[in-house]
């Protein structure tokens, strides 16, 4: 009797050394998968993140270059304006040149009638303390102006235009 005991106890601690071998070596597959898939993943964002670099750096540098001509970054021009204590002379002779839109009818800077409603100007860029390039439109209609301009001593702005050229629509 007791032999017997004895063979069942081998029998069952055998089954459950087989068991757990077996489970283990499918925990083991599991995990390295898991890793493998992991790694993968991990290799994949780190090229995103390489990819992206490149394009914020490719970003950055189209940004510089399209503000070279731009009266924010020019040093030598803003010096024309230190004597009048202006805090943003873009912003302010932007916003002098925003005034003439307030004129009922076209703007008279565009020397263009409009067609569809009134010209009026939409977007300006200063390019440095005496040329402003601005964009207007009438909804349908659009062209460009280049504009001379002058802060006077009492912060007044002349504009004079210099040129101006209006696009053909074409269908």
């Amino acid at each position: 009797m007791k032999s017997k005991i004895f063979l069942y106890l081998f029998l069952f601690v055998s089954l459950i050394c087989l068991y757990l071998m077996v489970s283990s070596s499918n925990m083991v597959k599991a995990y390295t998968q898991k890793a493998e898939a992991k790694t993968e993943k991990i290799t994949r964002l780190e090229n995103e993140v390489e990819e992206l670099k490149d394009s914020v750096q490719k970003s950055s540098l189209k940004v510089l270059d399209m503000q070279y001509f731009s009266l924010e970054n020019n040093d030598d021009a803003l010096a024309y304006f230190e004597e009048l204590n202006l805090q943003n002379p873009a912003a302010y002779v932007a916003d002098k040149l925003l005034e003439t839109n307030a004129q009922k009818g076209d703007n008279p800077l565009v020397p263009y009638e409009g067609m569809q409603s009134d010209f009026k100007i939409n977007k300006i860029k200063v390019l440095n303390h005496k040329w402003i390039l601005t964009d207007f439109s009438d909804g349908k209609y659009w062209g460009e102006l280049l504009i001379k301009y002058e802060v006077k001593d009492d912060l007044g702005v002349d504009f004079t235009l210099i040129d101006h050229l209006l696009y053909t629509r074409s269908n």
